[in-house]
């Protein structure tokens, strides 16, 4: 049972964190299973997509419930967002540690890479800089087609959460829904344009370094994508039932966050991964 005190609001015991750890690690421990042609690989991370779904509206539905019957308060507000800035703290970690595999790749093995057919006479380096013979192994990435062009999506899908947020400062909820609305279909644009691009590539996550860092690094932020235009459609749907005011929305502000986080690391992705 949940307790309501006069200072703080204290959830019951929940089987939901137990249900999320099962779901990443079926999705987790499937894609690794499937890199390596295993045959349980595939059902196990469908297992765990059905799972994470169950979690996303059994656990959201829970929270919503708690918001709307009005048992938080002022210092629960300013725990949520603290919580919600420490994730996205953790989400930078997270896209640190892939950038710096790229980093040490390219400008720390990438000599050696080159210079390894003098040690292994017909080894073809994993990297489009590493020698004629890599830039002939396969084709990289072009930044400036379909990658610019997401780059402007992302980038208009966060002035648009932003005109948004306007009309919610403001009580304007047809400005705000509008907002939202343009915001979902843009990183549904996005989201189709990458899986495009995925499909007309010419290498794959097995193509040694260049592969599985190009693919890790722009899967995972996909991903990320993915789960930001989720939360944004809970929030259009609790928009639509009128949840939200100019002094109570931080769920709306939550998930605002978590998109704006996402732009950024495009922005970096777009520079480093595919520019240069």
């Amino acid at each position: 049972m949940s307790q309501n005190t006069k200072n703080y609001y204290l959830p019951g015991p929940s089987f939901w964190p137990a249900i999320a750890a099962t779901a990443l690690f079926l999705l987790a421990g499937g894609f690794a299973m499937a890199l390596n042609n295993i045959a349980p690989g595939k059902l196990l991370m469908v297992a765990g997509g059905v799972i994470f779904a169950y979690l996303l509206f059994g656990w959201f539905s829970e929270v919503i419930g708690e918001s709307i019957s009005k048992v938080y308060n002022k210092q629960v507000d300013k725990s949520f967002r603290w919580g919600m800035g420490w994730f996205i703290f953790s989400e930078v970690m997270f896209f640190f540690g892939f950038f710096g595999a790229l980093f040490y790749a390219r400008n720390v093995s990438l000599h050696w890479l080159a210079d390894a057919q003098l040690l292994w006479p017909g080894f073809v380096a994993s990297w489009p800089s590493a020698g004629p013979a890599a830039k002939e192994a396969f084709t990289p990435m072009a930044a400036w087609g379909i990658p610019a062009i997401n780059t402007l999506i992302l980038l208009s899908s966060g002035a648009t959460l932003t005109w948004a947020h306007w009309g919610l400062m403001k009580n304007n909820r047809k400005q705000l829904a509008m907002g939202l609305i343009l915001t979902i279909a843009l990183g549904a644009t996005f989201l189709f344009l990458q899986a495009h691009e995925y499909a007309e590539a010419g290498f794959t996550i097995k193509t040694g370094i260049y592969g599985a860092t190009f693919y890790m690094l722009t899967g995972f932020h996909g991903l990320h994508v993915t789960l930001g235009a989720i939360m944004l459609t809970v929030i259009l749907i609790r928009v639509l039932k009128g949840h939200f005011d100019s002094h109570n929305h931080f769920g709306f502000e939550a998930v605002a966050w978590y998109w704006h986080f996402v732009d950024v690391v495009w922005l970096f992705l777009f520079i480093f991964v595919y520019w240069l």
